[in-house]
């Protein structure tokens, strides 16, 4: 007698590179449906994770790490500049108002990690609408709201950095990060996200810090210690 057996799916981050405009970026998708998607911040006994390898060696035997990122600004001791909850536990309250650097260039955003899905939400919607998010991260600024890029992007841009972010579709089901490969203005990655990639909202992470762990393409950043890291946890052998 045949046995019937649940189908467990297989990991499906997918990175691959690409050139947008003359810029070279690798982008990575994860499937919320399928994949599980964390922050991590600091260890169980206190100390901070700060790089890639820290957070593969405090997995459960059982778990691996298929992909990773930087995820959001951080002060010099590595603490969130803005809101940041992990596990359901909230670490650093939402910062509504405009401030220096890029974090404040207003609009800003956070990345919200729910039960199979992920979206980048719009500080002042994130605060009106209150989602309870299990995992969260703030940073700014916006790169893409409501297809639409951010206001203050100068076309004539001469501020080029290596720059990551995050992208989620309308749905919510599938998140997409792009790190450039070469140095690039504000509005050249705004329009990756929003010509190349077709999402309705992107949210700026970083630059010049900007790092990937992508086992499946070989890449590895080194570099110094982080802050918060967005990374996807699979079974082992997946």
């Amino acid at each position: 007698m045949a046995l019937g057996l649940w189908a467990v799916p297989a990991a499906a981050t997918s990175c691959r590179d690409l050139v947008h405009d003359g810029n070279r970026y690798t982008v990575c998708e994860v499937d919320l449906a399928r994949e599980e998607l964390r922050l991590f911040l600091n260890r169980p006994d206190g100390s901070l994770y700060g790089q890639f390898s820290s957070v593969e060696a405090d997995l459960r035997p059982e778990e691996t790490l298929t992909f990773a990122m930087n995820a959001g600004m951080y002060h010099d001791d590595r603490s969130p500049v803005g809101h940041y909850v992990e596990n359901g536990e909230e670490l650093m309250r939402v910062i509504p108002n405009a401030g220096p650097g890029n974090f404040g260039l207003l609009p800003n955003g956070v990345f919200c990690i729910r039960e199979g899905r992920a979206d980048v939400i719009e500080t002042l919607r994130f605060v009106d609408e209150a989602p309870a998010c299990r995992y969260a991260t703030q940073s700014g600024p916006m790169l893409v709201i409501d297809g639409a890029l951010h206001p203050r992007f100068l076309e004539d841009s001469t501020s080029r950095y290596v720059r990551n972010g995050v992208g989620t579709t309308a749905d919510g089901r599938r998140a997409v990060f792009a790190i450039s490969r070469n140095a690039v203005t504000f509005h050249e990655f705004g329009r990756l996200f929003r010509d190349e990639l077709g999402l309705p909202q992107a949210l700026y992470f970083d630059g010049n810090i900007s790092r990937l762990y992508a086992p499946g393409i070989g890449r590895n950043d080194p570099g110094f210690n982080m802050g918060p890291i967005v990374g996807v946890v699979a079974p082992s052998g997946s």
